[in-house]
């Protein structure tokens, strides 16, 4: 006889299957949920999947995980829109009154020395402008555009800052060759060399700048902790860009000081009763302080930001660290902001054309008979003084090549 099976067995077995399947699931869920049991590998992973799904780097999802990178609650967020709105507007009007000046004459605009000073002004310009208007349009309004698009804007922010870096460099450069080489300057450094050189640079920061938007992508490459879309090898190779340009700036004044050192010390020997000791060794001291200022200012307006840099890459960053981050990015603004006051107002040919300018408008102002009849000679002779008379500033001569 042929043995039939037990269908009540059957079903006993397959309800007990289905059992612990259904307990299995039941493990794995509560596993799943209970957050403080998951391993930090687990953490890491989960952490790295949302980076990614914040860079686009999963198809089929859209930019709203890009919310891991906005992490100003709402009481920081009016304190990063009030200072970036403020430090941006005053940086954004400084640069663009020297640069008026600069142009406005065509005395200055013909010198090597203004144009580089001219391309920095540029370059903090259109930074405070287009970091400002993203900064807070991210970090504020939480607007998020498309992946084009965004690539465009921190590209256009990274490019203005590296020229604003960059013509730091050249204006470093240009008072070495002035002090170092006086009698060949004008031969070494012309109007079209000054001119060329300012163009490859742009370029040259331009190209950096905007490799994100040609491909270099963080996908399949690991994604930055501080900005979206932007791999940490791109980010590594602008860094190591940056710190090429900085070591330029402090070897090339650091030069320039020995080199200063060394024309006092032969003049104190040649010239004892024309430049005696005391005058010399403030001569020096001078120069020793106004390029101390120029580099102290560069190194805590960037080198907070630098650094966080650098430790992104090593390592994964809390909300509170990018936080710091957010605050510290705005001491790029600052920086904007003090370069016209170290390389342009300070020069005495820069203010006699402001003093110029206001000597027109004043006048121009009597014209119309804003003022009374009785001052109108006094115009004139203040005028003409401003024409003529370029008042000098203690140590500015020392910097800035205009003869």
């Amino acid at each position: 006889s042929v043995a039939r099976p037990d269908l009540g067995e059957a079903q006993h077995a397959g309800r007990h299957h289905t059992g612990l399947a259904l307990l299995g699931w039941t493990l794995r869920g509560q596993r799943l949920l209970d957050k403080p049991s998951r391993s930090q590998g687990t953490h890491l992973m989960e952490r790295r999947w949302v980076m990614e799904a914040a860079n686009g780097c999963k198809d089929g999802l859209d930019l709203d995980p890009m919310k891991e990178y906005m992490v100003l609650n709402s009481s920081q967020r009016i304190a990063v829109a009030v200072l970036c709105t403020s430090l941006a507007l005053l940086s954004a009007l400084e640069n663009l009154a020297v640069l008026c000046l600069i142009l406005s004459s065509h005395r200055l605009r013909r010198k090597p020395s203004y144009l580089f000073i001219s391309s920095l002004a540029v370059a903090d310009f259109l930074a405070s402008v287009i970091f400002a208007c993203n900064f807070v349009e991210f970090h504020v309004f939480h607007d998020m555009d498309s992946k084009a698009v965004f690539l465009l804007k921190i590209g256009s922010v990274t490019m203005n800052f590296t020229a604003s870096v960059g013509s730091l460099l050249l204006t470093a450069i240009d008072r070495y060759l002035c002090l170092c080489h006086p009698p060949t300057y004008k031969i070494l450094l012309t109007r079209g060399r000054a001119l060329a050189t300012l163009g490859i640079m742009w370029v040259l920061s331009a190209l950096v700048s905007y490799l994100p938007l040609m491909g270099w992508t963080c996908c399949p490459s690991p994604c930055s902790e501080l900005f979206p879309l932007i791999p940490n090898d791109y980010l590594l190779g602008w860094l190591l860009f940056i710190a090429f340009l900085f070591s330029g700036i402090i070897y090339t004044y650091g030069h320039v000081l020995w080199k200063a050192h060394q024309h006092v010390a032969s003049l104190a020997e040649h010239q004892d009763r024309q430049m005696p000791g005391m005058v010399r060794m403030r001569l020096d001291v001078r120069l020793a302080k106004t390029l101390g200022v120029v580099l102290a200012v560069l190194f805590i307006c960037w080198l907070p930001v630098l650094a966080l840099m650098v430790y992104s890459l090593t390592t994964t960053l809390s909300d509170q660290v990018k936080k710091v981050f957010a605050f510290f990015s705005l001491l790029c603004l600052v920086n904007s902001m003090i370069n016209p006051i170290i390389y342009a107002l300070r020069s005495g040919e820069i203010r006699s054309s402001a003093h110029h300018w206001l000597a027109h408008w004043r006048k121009h102002l009597r014209r119309l008979g804003l003022e009374g009849n009785k001052e109108v000679p006094r115009s004139s002779v203040t005028e003409t003084e401003a024409d003529v008379k370029i008042t000098p500033w203690s140590d500015s001569r020392g910097l800035n090549c205009s003869e």
